[in-house]
């Protein structure tokens, strides 16, 4: 049995439908769920993403018929095999990637998806220029991405890149893009509080409250 129906098939074995309303429900209805707790549905392919591991080779197949199904915890198992294989992921990859950005997006796939395409750019720089072409792409999800991709880098932060993708950001509307901004500031600002302050103070008459909000959280 191939290791898509093998995981399914535990899946629907174990599934929770209280559970299964409560978490459809928290995303707006938008996605099916089989109601398995976090720790339940990872325990069920903690042994394959060890194997994979040990293969050092990505099985895209595998994944794209795990995002493809209408069950949002099979789009979690893929983020999971993605971090694990982080290693692993080239920028040659990032189209692959770029597909499930572009599927069935809400906030959760989202932010799970924005440091595996980020962190790739530490082992080929190309990742920072299309970052920010990212950060003028039309779907304001690909711009998300693009916003927090560095998030929780640290000392390793890329400011000057960061600065350029927010300032391209800045005037929009969009929940989603404002609270992405914040969130990234915000993260930073445990690193590098004056960096943030100062960008805060520099170009507050042009960020959203919500923005600003966030960045100033811990300064």
């Amino acid at each position: 049995m191939d290791k898509y129906r093998t995981i399914k098939l535990l899946f629907e074995k174990n599934r929770n439908e209280e559970n299964a309303i409560k978490m459809s429900k928290y995303m707006r209805d938008m996605f099916k769920f089989y109601g398995l707790s976090t720790p339940v549905r990872k325990s069920f392919y903690k042994d394959l993403l060890k194997k994979e591991k040990e293969s050092k080779i990505i099985d895209w197949d595998f994944l794209d018929k795990c995002y493809e199904d209408d069950y949002r915890e099979f789009q979690y198992l893929v983020m999971d095999y993605l971090v694990t294989m982080q290693n692993y992921l080239n920028y040659d990859d990032v189209p692959k990637i770029y597909k499930y950005i572009k599927s069935k997006q809400w906030w959760d796939t989202i932010d799970g998806l924005d440091r595996i395409v980020g962190n790739i750019a530490f082992k080929d720089n190309r990742i920072n220029d299309l970052m920010l072409e990212w950060s003028k792409n039309e779907d304001f999800w690909v711009r998300r991405i693009a916003i927090d991709h560095q998030l929780c880098r640290k000392e390793k932060t890329n400011t000057e890149l960061l600065e350029q993708i927010i300032v391209n950001n800045l005037g929009s509307e969009e929940f989603f893009i404002n609270k992405a901004i914040g969130w990234s500031l915000r993260d930073y600002s445990k690193t590098n509080p004056k960096w943030v302050r100062n960008f805060v103070n520099k170009y507050k008459d042009k960020m959203n409250k919500l923005s600003i909000k966030e960045a100033s959280k811990y300064i």
